[in-house]
Order: structure tokens, then C-alpha cells, then sequence
């Protein structure tokens, strides 16, 4: 992969993380605010049920935050854009879909298949 093409996922997935982190920081102290006091149960559970989801959403985003620092790290090592199972580069177009994968197409759809042919 070229200079050019380094240095521009280097900065999408700086800026994605950056991102991700500001909007961790604000959802914490969102929900670190006032204590609520519902009368009426069905208030105090959709309440709950609307920060269980946010939760999960920020989970997610957590687990994407690592796979951007390891992308990050892959850029700096050099082995970012190199599929990890069959060694050969990934497309420019899968990477500008996914900056985070770590396998080429082709091993993708194979692991895929593989997992359906399991049943997971």
C-alpha cells in the first residue's frame, strides 16, 4: 500500500476513534446526572430500558475503539492492509468499507461459509 493511501486511513481512523471517545465521555457524565424519581414503574422501566440499550451501543463502540487502535498499530508496523490468513493485500475498496478488517475478501467470505456450515 502506498504513502498516500497509509496516510489517509491513518487520519479516518484517528479522527473515528477521537470521535468515539469524546461521544464515551459525554454518555458518561449523561448518565452519571441526577437521580430520577418515577412514581409510575413503566417510566422508571422504559428509563432502564433506554440506558441497557445505550450500554450496548456503547460496548460496541468500545470493541470498535480496540480494533481501531490495532489498526492503527498495523499502520505503524506495516502490516496494515495485509490479510492475516493468506498474507496477500486487501483491496483499497474493502479497507475503505471496512478500515478495521484484518482479512481480504476471499479469506472473509471463506470464514463466513465456514461458520454457516456450522451452524453459529
Amino acid at each position: 500500500m502506498n504513502k498516500k493511501n497509509l496516510k489517509h486511513f491513518k487520519g479516518l481512523l484517528t479522527d473515528r476513534v477521537e470521535k468515539l471517545l469524546s461521544e464515551a465521555d459525554k454518555t458518561v457524565s449523561g448518565m452519571t446526572g441526577g437521580k430520577e424519581s418515577f412514581p409510575d414503574p413503566t417510566d422508571r422501566a422504559s428509563l432502564e430500558s433506554d440506558r441497557n440499550f445505550m450500554l450496548r451501543m456503547k460496548d460496541r463502540e468500545r470493541k470498535l475503539i480496540v480494533k481501531i487502535k490495532k489498526a492503527l498499530e498495523r499502520i505503524e508496523n506495516g502490516t496494515f492492509g495485509i490479510c492475516e490468513r493468506c498474507g496477500e493485500d486487501i483491496s483499497v475498496k474493502r479497507l475503505t468499507a471496512r478500515p478495521v478488517t484484518t482479512l481480504c475478501i476471499d479469506c472473509k467470505t471463506k470464514e463466513e461459509a465456514l461458520e454457516k456450515a456450522r451452524g453459529l
